[in-house]
């Protein structure tokens, strides 16, 4: 016993060595990323303490100094009170026009590409691969080439400055990147649950609702962001395909701050930029992790 405590006493400790909690390459990590975090949150920020200043306050010239009198009108004045052309009711009318495209679009384009995604990556049929590729290729059109021929069908239709013309725009032009999401994502689940599902009779409808899908929460999620961002934020459909009663909400924003009328409100003007990207932003954060997960599982593979 003698000779083990010895032992013991002269060896010393065992084992690796503790980790530094702070070294150079830590620092240089965070560092770098403070840096960038607050490269874009600085414009966020002087929008926010901008809107909640009043216009005396911002004639002083310093746009980061906080508000020394917070006010909320220039928020209400941006949804219910500012000319957007010849109607002056704020943002309020874009925000329901934007909606009504949003929905529908984002709903329809979803559940077509999610049955397109699922055949292709689990029910071969003759020619799968050359409609794939086709409709791959749709996807890196520029839009500037397709949007007379779009205004001749959406005429020929008698859809054109109607809010449903948008909303099939939109849904077209989701169609490709989201089925190759879904298509990816399909193909990364494994197939034995596919085949397994096959041996007890189940079909196609069968195996996509009660296989497919229970496992498909993170793509769905990836895809819904992707199209909500897009369409939310789009103004050149928005402008083109409607007409100024169905103005989606940024095309409504581009008239607030573009007015040449009167005194140049920058509080109003970025209480409205703030209010038109507060959905997204919304829904990112609401389910940003559920976005991680499905971009890792549905881009990068198949």
């Amino acid at each position: 016993m003698a000779d083990i405590e010895m032992a013991t006493k002269f060896t010393g400790p065992h084992g690796p060595k503790p980790k530094k909690t702070v070294s150079g390459r830590k620092i240089m990590l965070y560092g770098t990323l403070i840096v960038f975090a607050i490269y874009y949150l600085l414009p966020l920020y002087v929008m926010v303490v901008t809107s909640l200043k009043g216009m005396p306050e911002i004639r002083m010239g310093n746009i980061f100094a906080p508000p020394v009198e917070i006010t909320f009108q220039p928020w209400v004045k941006a949804w219910s009170e500012a000319c957007t052309g010849l109607n002056c009711d704020g943002l309020s009318r874009g925000f329901f026009n934007s909606v009504k495209i949003l929905v529908p679009s984002v709903a329809i384009s979803i559940i077509i590409a999610s049955v397109n995604g699922y055949a292709l990556a689990n029910w071969k049929f003759k020619g799968a691969d050359v409609f794939f590729t086709i409709l791959i290729f749709g996807a890196f059109i520029p839009y500037q080439v397709m949007i007379y021929p779009i205004v001749i069908i959406l005429r020929e239709l008698g859809l054109y400055g109607n809010i449903w013309g948008l909303v099939m725009v939109h849904t077209i032009f989701g169609m490709p990147i989201l089925t190759l999401l879904f298509r990816n994502y399909f193909s990364s689940l494994p197939e034995e649950l596919f085949k397994a599902a096959r041996v007890d009779g189940a079909g196609f409808w069968g195996v996509f609702f009660k296989i497919m899908l229970p496992m498909s929460l993170p793509i769905f999620v990836v895809a819904m962001i992707l199209q909500v961002t897009g369409i939310w934020n789009d103004f050149l459909f928005g402008i083109i395909y409607t007409k100024p009663a169905s103005y989606p909400m940024t095309v409504q924003l581009n008239n607030i701050v573009n007015s040449v009328q009167g005194v140049k409100e920058y509080n109003v003007n970025m209480a409205a930029t703030i209010l038109t990207g507060l959905v997204p932003l919304v829904i990112y954060f609401v389910s940003g992790k559920l976005f991680v997960r499905g971009i890792a599982a549905g881009a990068v593979k198949g």
